[in-house]
């Protein structure tokens, strides 16, 4: 093989048809339009959808993620293309790295976000090793985030389309991921260009609605999940104020979450109480002013820290930071207590900050990401 030839479009010196890539495969529009993006290419593609719950209930819903349609849709799109697909069976690895975490964190007060879980250690663990043993140059999927190279390596950057961005589902990426994986949506403008592309290679699921629930939360009832998952979840026990004044009774402290307002039943006051704390262990939903919600200081953990030099080489990282999804990046200093540890100092105090969540970096005047880590109660 010369050592000249250009680079293709997912960056190897070889030809397409020489390039074996692995596509992850939901069933949804965006991951269908990547397959069929590469097939016709000229890639090497093989299709993998991950079966990763009991999909049986799901059947009727649309939009589920890896859910018994979305099966039959990514299957049917590889028929159409012409490339294999499998589907695995990852039931019981879903369950132990994602749902159980998610009951437990949720019992625990925290308000956790099971797709970055499964990123982190289904998609791009478990389902990267498979690529690997397909021998696959590459895994590809249909997230909106961009890989571009960089001096030290390939760095995470936001997608084109800030609507469309998934970065903060996807900071837990680490640079060993990050050099095998591929976004070929990221640097579209828009959603209606990805759909655009689905109708050009003439795929049924164009115009497939967005999935808008946790994908093993069909209803969006996350309470009536965790009672399953967890019976007597749902015991009832006090609201009360920050002095420990009782001021009403509950069903149970996973209907609530913090900064929530309504729904309190405890109508009647002069001044709008939220929830500014859950404590599993008293059943008690601690209610205050919106103020009490004010949070200057983070603690954060789990760092995977994505930036060229270590963590820990500097005492301050000033940068920005996200510690909701639907909130923009704020002004932040992140000071490493360890590779792995920090406490982050909001510039502007955030309201609502929760334990479970992820608070993600990034950089104060471009689109890379640094990284992030997960907010703990201390």
């Amino acid at each position: 093989m010369p050592k000249d030839l250009p680079l293709n479009s997912l960056g190897f010196a070889k030809p397409p048809a020489d390039t074996r890539v692995v596509v992850a495969m939901s069933g949804g529009v965006d991951s269908s339009v990547v397959a069929a993006k590469l097939a016709e290419e000229g890639y090497d593609v093989v299709g993998v959808t991950l079966q990763l719950y009991d999909h049986g209930a799901a059947l009727a819903k649309k939009g589920a993620c890896c859910a018994g349609q979305d099966i039959h849709d990514a299957r049917r799109v590889a028929e159409e293309m012409g490339f294999p697909h499998y589907v695995l069976d990852y039931e019981n690895t879903f369950r132990e790295a994602v749902i159980d975490e998610f009951a437990d964190a949720y019992l625990g007060g925290a308000t956790p976000v099971p797709c970055i879980r499964c990123n982190e250690r289904v998609k791009f663990k478990d389902l990267l090793e498979t690529a690997k043993d397909l021998d696959a140059d590459c895994m590809a999927t249909g997230h909106y985030i961009q890989r571009k190279d960089g001096a030290a390596g390939p760095e995470l950057h936001c997608a084109a389309d800030a609507n469309r961005d998934q970065s903060y589902f996807l900071f837990s990426t680490t640079p060993e991921q990050l050099d095998y994986l591929r976004f070929p949506l990221g640097h579209l403008p828009s959603k209606d260009a990805t759909r655009e592309l689905a109708a050009k290679y003439g795929l049924a699921v164009a115009d497939k609605p967005d999935s808008q629930d946790i994908c093993f939360v069909p209803n969006g009832n996350y309470a009536s999940v965790i009672e399953k998952l967890r019976p007597g979840a749902a015991d009832p026990g006090d609201i009360v104020d920050m002095e420990g004044n009782v001021l009403g009774q509950h069903r149970g402290v996973i209907h609530y979450t913090i900064g929530q307002r309504r729904g309190l039943g405890i109508g009647g006051l002069e001044d709008p109480l939220y929830v500014v704390k859950l404590d599993p262990d008293t059943r008690h939903v601690v209610v205050g002013p919106k103020e009490a919600l004010s949070t200057r200081t983070i603690p954060v953990r789990e760092i995977n820290w994505l930036g060229d030099e270590p963590f820990t080489s500097r005492k301050e990282w000033h940068l920005k930071v996200k510690v909701r999804s639907t909130r923009p990046p704020r002004e932040a200093i992140i000071r490493p207590i360890s590779e792995t540890e920090a406490e982050v100092e909001l510039v502007v105090p955030e309201e609502g900050v929760s334990p479970g969540q992820a608070c993600v970096f990034y950089a104060p005047e471009h689109s890379r990401i640094f990284g992030g880590g997960w907010i703990y109660k201390k």
